[in-house]
């Protein structure tokens, strides 16, 4: 399945933007020129998915750029919302529902509409899957995004005690929500990256692999795992024979062998395996 979404309305045929999920193939109008130059004015057309429609873009030079380059329109979703009149779009993503050790950490974000006009801060322009990013790229993104005053975002933290009783897929909704609810001002619609969230609260558009589609879950999914990585420093001082600093708490060999000579300790999520206790066999 290529993508989960909600009802929406008031988008083209078939349910969908123009464009959104597919890879963009650019040409020019004939005499238009091939180059920088031309993207970003009405000579410019992209071919959308093998649609031949042209998409009409007004300004953002460095934006449909980048697009021309990177062959992915990462605003699209947005543009069709913020086109219907919701100006207040987040995205939101977690960190953390794998590892044997530590919290799972959501964010959530909301971008100036403007900027999925063509206005977005060069600086942000390279903003992908967290992933898909180094750490030094991450880091710079997470400064960025914290300190631009017209983001918004929040982030919520849920322990692994939390996860142990009423397990990861629900710790992971709650740490979304709470996050959500951290926005100010609060989503008129919320992007979110995977399958659609029971109870979310808001209406939401669900997209597998979000964090590589959009922009707003993008940033989500860096200030999750820049947070959680960071509280997974500071764990590994506190208990340093695990190596939480390099692994940030994920079934490595080096972790498992920790975990063999020392035990858990109390960040470790017990209701995972192989940390979950055995269950005492019958007639023993």
């Amino acid at each position: 399945m290529d993508d989960a979404r909600s009802s929406e309305e008031g988008l083209p045929a078939g349910g969908r933007p123009l464009g959104c999920g597919g890879a963009l193939r650019s040409r020019w109008r004939a005499g238009a020129g091939a180059g920088p130059s031309a993207i970003g004015t009405t000579a410019h057309r992209e071919e959308l998915s093998g649609r031949a429609d042209p998409l009409r873009i007004a300004g953002g030079r460095n934006y449909w750029w980048a697009v021309e380059k990177n062959s992915v329109d990462r605003w699209c979703e947005e543009r069709a919302l913020v086109a219907r009149g919701l100006t207040h779009v987040a995205g939101v993503d977690e960190a953390g529902r794998g590892p044997l050790a530590g919290p799972v950490v959501a964010a959530a974000v909301i971008f100036p509409p403007e900027w999925c006009a063509g206005q977005m801060p060069a600086a942000f322009l390279k903003l992908n899957d967290s992933k898909q990013l180094t750490e030094a790229m991450r880091e710079e993104f997470f400064t960025g995004l914290n300190q631009h005053p017209e983001v918004r975002a929040a982030v919520a933290v849920v322990d692994a005690g939390v996860i142990d009783q009423i397990n990861i897929l629900q710790a992971t909704h709650r740490a979304m929500r709470e996050a959500l609810v951290g926005l100010r001002p609060a989503p008129g619609h919320v992007l979110v990256d995977g399958l659609p969230v029971p109870g979310l609260g808001w209406p939401q558009t669900a997209l597998v692999k979000g964090d590589a589609r959009s922009y707003s879950i993008a940033a989500a999914s860096v200030l999750a795992k820049v947070t959680r990585d960071r509280l997974m420093v500071e764990a590994d001082r506190r208990w340093p024979e695990y190596g939480l600093a390099r692994h940030k708490g994920y079934g490595t060999q080096a972790h498992l062998a920790a975990l063999a000579r020392f035990g858990p300790c109390p960040i470790h999520r017990r209701s995972f395996a192989p940390l979950r206790p055995t269950e005492p066999e019958l007639f023993a």
